[in-house]
């Protein structure tokens, strides 16, 4: 991909400035965290009931052979670009492997530039820096956490589904008032309001944090589920909650006159966890894996003022990276030319103007979150009712939808057309599968910048807990000086809000949240903390080293430098007394002075 080009296009369609008389449609996407195809009654839900989804349901054009990835970022790379997850570079949820790369205009670029006003309000984990950040990547409004949870490691220390620490477009991070998901629909109910008064169309993402873990709601929601498990009734509880904001939306909606000129639509980001073992829809698999129970979800639009016909069901074969082509062309939204989509428009099967999709093979593909490069053949390749796994087990979803029977054997020709589609894929996407993006450091855009561990290129620690327990592994940034200075960096095994030293222990007990929570697992666990005993700490930035004595009552070990501006990786280390490694510092704070 022809990046120069896209930056060069993109700012073209900045800089011509909004569409003249730009009229909408509205947009309002909204996306649900780690809720599977089944955990919605209209889908044959025994237990949970989402009565305002079940509405939505049946106004609306469902795709029912829909595909997302895996995990929660490479779902949001795709949906936002129309690119493939291993090709936009966000194809893990940590590792440094979330940052999606600069260059390819989002969803709210296009829209930013067909004069539409654009507001992110939740969960946002494409990269928690510069540039990756949602005002850094077309929204004119925010509301956002960093990385995959509350509380991850680079979080605010402490934070919680209630009272929820969030960043704004700004920059500045400020405490919201009551439970999360409710402040994240009040916010975009807001947006729209504002907007409705302006005469002004608008472009909502709405991607939420729940029903992902930590299972925390308010009592009245996880009540109404008391008969079943607890983190049953908790998750479903986080379902209700949803299902409620979602009854509101549509009501303000209605309210305000926008209902007909305002496209919905509702989705989730893979498939099931804590529900599948309660109803899975027929599916083999979760979260995390390649059989269709882990990728094939919900997915709902609505457009009542667009002439899309009446509700039905779509049976195409279609995925996250076809959201963005669609939109583009049933709200007139400009691409660049030379944009290497993955994903294909769906406007004309919703306009019935086109009976079917031109034959299409998909690969779900995403980088592990233990083996973070990604290999070749770790792949699902699904082609009308076929699904070719791990590039040798073949089913037949439209006789076995529960994936039970491996017919590889009996057909050898589809087992080879679709194994040759994806070796044409995967040569494409090869040579660039492991460049990695680097955050920017000592811009104005963002100065102090804080790195986290959770960045580290190929190393796996993105939860609090994690902190507290002083995993001891350590990894390398890869970061961009923006410009040449004198630079202040600062060492931290806490983050600075907590005003914790380096020797300290952490008074309080926290939540550890499994990012890979297969049915049945206890993925919520209270977890104390462990002291470590930093005596020298040890800092490394492209050819430059350097080493100090520490005291553990300090809070922070500082280094002063003079850094060239271009592309590097920073490093750091903690040591105990005797000299034994311990792990590198969980937070880094660099200021160009």
């Amino acid at each position: 991909m022809n990046r120069r080009f896209l930056f060069l296009t993109l700012a073209l369609l900045l800089a011509s400035g909004p569409t003249a008389g730009a009229a909408g449609p509205n947009v309002v996407l909204v996306l649900v965290d780690d809720a599977g195809y089944g955990d919605l009654s209209c889908h044959g839900n025994p237990i949970l009931k989402t009565p305002h989804i079940d509405r939505l349901h049946g106004e609306s054009i469902r795709l029912t052979d829909f595909h997302v990835a895996p995990m929660c970022t490479p779902t949001r790379g795709q949906l936002l670009t129309g690119i493939d997850a291993l090709r936009n570079g966000a194809m893990n949820v940590s590792s440094g492997r979330t940052l999606l790369r600069t260059g390819i205009p989002t969803l709210a670029d296009l829209f930013a530039a067909a004069g539409y006003h654009t507001g992110q309000f939740g969960k946002w984990h494409l990269g928690d820096n510069y540039p990756y950040r949602p005002q850094d990547r077309g929204f004119q409004q925010s509301m956002w956490f960093p990385s995959s949870h509350i509380p991850s490691a680079p979080d605010y220390f402490h934070n919680s589904y209630f009272d929820t620490w969030l960043r704004r477009e700004t920059g500045e991070i400020r405490q919201s008032q009551g439970y999360c998901t409710d402040v994240y629909f009040d916010e975009a109910m807001h947006f729209i309001s504002d907007r409705k008064a302006a005469g002004e169309p608008f472009f909502v993402y709405l991607p939420l944090n729940a029903a992902h873990s930590p299972l925390l709601v308010p009592d009245k929601y996880r009540q109404a589920y008391a008969d079943q498990p607890d983190r049953v009734a908790r998750f479903f509880g986080m379902i209700a909650n949803i299902d409620e904001n979602m009854g509101r939306l549509n009501a303000l909606l209605d309210e305000k006159g926008l209902r007909d000129n305002t496209i919905v639509i509702y989705m989730t980001d893979n498939g099931g966890t804590v529900g599948v073992p309660v109803f899975n829809a027929g599916m083999r698999g979760h979260k995390t894996e390649l059989y269709d129970g882990g990728h094939r979800v919900p997915c709902f639009i609505r457009w009542p003022g667009g002439g899309l016909g009446p509700a039905r069901d779509i049976g195409e074969l279609t995925c996250a990276q076809d959201v963005l082509p669609t939109l583009a062309e049933l709200c007139g939204l400009k691409t660049p030319a030379d944009a290497h989509l993955d994903g294909a428009s769906l406007a004309g099967l919703f306009r019935g103007t086109q009976p079917a999709l031109p034959d299409r093979m998909l690969v779900v593909q995403y980088s592990r979150l233990n083996a973070p490069k990604p290999a070749k053949g770790d792949a699902a390749v699904l082609f009308h009712k076929w699904r070719l796994i791990l590039d040798s087990e073949l089913y037949d979803i439209a006789t076995d939808p529960a994936q039970q029977h491996d017919v590889a054997d009996e057909h050898p020709e589809i087992v080879e057309k679709m194994r040759e589609h994806y070796a044409h894929w995967w040569d494409a996407i090869e040579p660039t599968v492991n460049q990695f993006s680097a955050i920017t450091i000592g811009s104005d855009a963002e100065n102090p910048t804080m790195l986290s561990p959770a960045d580290w290129a190929d190393v796996f620690l993105d939860q609090s807990a994690q902190v507290r327990e002083g995993v001891q592994i350590n990894g390398p940034w890869n970061v961009q000086v923006d410009r040449a200075g004198d630079y202040e960096v600062r060492l931290r095994r806490w983050p600075e809000e907590s005003h914790l030293a380096l020797g300290a222990i952490d008074p309080d007990r926290v939540m550890r949240t499994d990012v890979n929570p297969s049915p049945g697992n206890k993925t919520d666990q209270m977890v104390p903390t462990k002291a470590l005993p930093i005596a020298r700490a040890r800092l490394k930035v492209g050819d430059q080293e350097q080493a100090i004595d520490v005291d553990p009552a300090d809070q922070a070990a500082v280094f002063n430098l003079r850094l060239e501006p271009g592309r590097t990786q920073l490093q750091t280390w903690f040591y105990g007394p005797k000299g034994a490694e311990l792990c590198g510092a969980y937070y880094v704070y660099v200021r160009r002075k």
